[in-house]
C-alpha cells in the first residue's frame, strides 16, 4: 500500500528530470528503498546491480558509513556557512586545497557550485569576465562539440549538442556554435586516428575563422562524451584540440563532470590526455552523489586576469550554497576513500569490464563496444555492415532499460539504442562479470523481440 500511495503522490506532484511528463504518468515511478556497495533495492524487494552509479555519480558506491559520519559531524558542528562577506569554513577551504594539489598543472583556484550544470554556467560568466578584463569584450562566441553534454541550465543547454535539450527551449543561442564529434564508430574517416584528429583540428580552426577568431571566447569539450553515447576520442585528439586553442588564444574548458574522480582510471581524465585546461568543471564523483556539489577549477592565468581587473571590487557571481561545509566535508572523505583503494580497484574492475563487454561483439545486435576504465558503451544495430541503428519504433530508451531492470541490472539506455555503463568503483570482479552476463541476456531477449526479428529477416 505504501508503494502504491507513493506512486500516486509521485504522479500528482513530482516533476522528474528529463522525462516525458505524460509517459511518466502512464508508466509510474520505480521506487528505490535502499542501496549497499554496487547494488540498489527497489520497493518490490528486487536487488539490482547499479551499472550506472546512479547518474554517473556514485563512484565510491553506496553505504559508506565514514561518509555519513563526516556529514553528520559537520552538521552538528557547523551545518552552514556562507562564503559571502569574506566568511568561510574549514571543510571547503581544505577541499579546495586538496583539489588544487591534485588537479593538472596550475589549476590552483576553486569555485564551488551546486552541481555540474551550474559549474558550466559559472565558467561562461568567468570566461566573459576574463575577456572583458583583457580589453576584448567582443570575444563573446563559444564553440562546443556535437553529441556533447554540458548541462541543462539555460546557457549550458545551448553548449550541449543534443536535440532533446533544445526542443521547446529556444536554444542554442546565436553565440553558441558547434563542430562535429569525433564519434569514431560513425565517423566517415573510419578509425584512422590521425585523419580524425587532423579533420577535427581543421574544422575547429575553420569554425573560428568563420566566426572571427578574435571573437571566439572559449571551446568546451568532454574528455569522453558521456550523454552523447560514451564517445571516446582517438588518443591524441584532446591534446591536438587543446594545442589548437592555445595557438588561437581561445580558452579551453574541459568538462570533467562525468570523467572526473576515477571514472576513466586516474583522478582526472585530463591527466591521461597530458593536458592542462584553462578551466575545468567537476561534480558527480566529487561527493559520490551523497550530497550536491560541483566545482570550477581555474588556472592561475584566468584567476589573476580576473583578480587584477576587479581590484578591490567584488566579482559579481555567487550562489547561496557555494562551498557548503557539509558537502565539502563529504568531498574530503570521498577523496580519502578514492585514494585509500577505490581508484586502484576501479582500474582493475574497469579493465575487466572492458574485456567482458568486448566478448559481446559477436552478438548479432552489437555494432560497437567502446569505453575507458569504468565508463563504457555497447551500441546496438540491426545491420552490422551498414551500421543501421535500432528503429525508434522499438523505443530503445525505455524498453531496453525495462528489460535490463527485469534482469537485475541498472544501465543507461540511450534513445539511439546504446547501452551506457558507469559502475561504482567499488564493484567486485564477480559483479562486473554479472553486468556482462546480464547484458548478454538482455541482448538475447531483444533479439527475440518480434519487431526486431521482423527487421532482421
Amino acid at each position: 500500500m505504501l508503494a502504491n500511495s507513493l506512486t500516486e503522490l509521485d504522479r500528482c506532484h513530482l516533476v522528474h528530470p528529463v522525462s516525458s511528463f505524460r509517459g511518466h504518468e502512464a508508466r509510474g515511478v520505480r521506487i528505490l528503498t535502499g542501496a549497499k556497495g554496487a547494488t540498489v533495492t527497489d520497493s518490490e524487494g528486487r536487488t539490482l546491480i547499479d551499472g550506472f552509479a546512479g547518474l554517473w555519480c556514485v563512484n565510491a558506491g553506496y553505504g559508506h558509513e565514514s561518509i555519513v559520519e563526516a556529514a553528520a559531524e559537520q552538521m552538528r558542528k557547523l551545518p552552514y556557512a556562507t562564503g559571502y562577506f569574506d566568511l568561510g569554513a574549514e571543510a571547503p577551504i581544505r577541499l579546495a586545497a586538496a583539489l588544487a594539489e591534485r588537479a593538472p598543472g596550475d589549476l590552483n583556484h576553486v569555485y564551488f557550485s551546486l552541481g555540474g550544470s551550474d559549474a558550466v554556467d559559472s565558467t561562461i560568466r568567468f570566461v566573459r569576465y576574463y575577456w572583458h578584463a583583457k580589453g576584448q569584450p567582443d570575444r563573446d562566441q563559444f564553440i562546443s562539440v556535437e553529441q556533447g553534454y554540458h548541462g541543462s541550465s539555460s546557457a549550458g543547454a545551448g553548449l550541449t549538442a543534443l536535440p532533446g535539450f533544445h526542443d521547446g527551449f529556444g536554444v542554442p543561442y546565436a553565440w553558441q556554435h558547434k563542430i562535429s564529434s569525433h564519434y569514431l564508430y560513425r565517423n566517415p574517416l573510419g578509425d584512422d586516428a590521425e585523419a580524425v584528429i587532423a579533420a577535427s583540428v581543421a574544422e575547429l580552426k575553420a569554425k573560428a575563422a568563420e566566426i572571427g577568431a578574435e571573437r571566439v571566447a572559449a571551446f568546451y569539450v568532454e574528455p569522453i562524451q558521456g550523454s552523447g553515447g560514451v564517445l571516446v576520442p582517438p588518443k591524441g585528439w584532446i591534446k591536438a584540440m587543446r594545442d589548437a586553442c592555445a595557438e588561437m588564444e581561445i580558452l579551453f574548458v574541459a568538462d570533467e563532470v562525468i570523467t572526473g574522480f576515477g571514472r576513466t582510471g586516474p583522478l582526472f581524465a585530463c591527466e591521461e590526455e597530458g593536458i592542462v585546461p584553462d578551466l575545468m568543471t567537476v561534480a558527480k564523483g566529487l561527493t559520490s552523489g551523497y550530497v550536491p556539489m560541483g566545482a570550477v577549477l581555474m588556472s592561475n592565468g584566468v584567476y589573476e586576469t580576473i583578480a587584477e581587473s576587479a581590484g578591490m571590487k567584488a566579482v559579481g557571481h555567487g550562489f547561496t550554497y557555494s562551498a557548503h561545509p557539509v558537502s565539502a566535508a563529504v568531498g574530503l572523505e570521498v577523496l580519502s576513500l578514492y585514494e585509500g583503494g577505490l581508484l586502484e580497484n576501479g582500474r582493475k574492475a574497469g579493465a575487466r569490464l572492458m574485456s567482458g563487454l568486448d566478448t559481446l561483439r559477436d552478438h548479432p545486435l552489437v555494432g560497437d563496444v567502446r569505453g575507458r576504465g569504468m565508463l563504457a558503451a555497447v551500441e546496438l544495430v540491426t545491420d552490422k555492415e551498414k551500421k543501421i541503428p535500432l528503429p525508434a519504433s522499438v523505443q530503445p530508451a525505455t524498453r531496453l532499460f525495462d528489460r535490463a531492470w527485469e534482469e537485475g541490472l541498472v544501465i543507461r539506455s540511450f534513445a539511439q539504442g546504446i547501452f551506457g555503463y558507469a559502475p561504482p568503483l567499488c564493484c567486485t570482479m564477480e559483479e562486473i562479470d554479472q553486468i556482462v552476463e546480464r547484458t548478454r541476456k538482455v541482448l538475447d531477449l531483444t533479439l527475440e523481440d518480434p519487431e526486431i526479428r521482423e527487421i532482421l529477416r
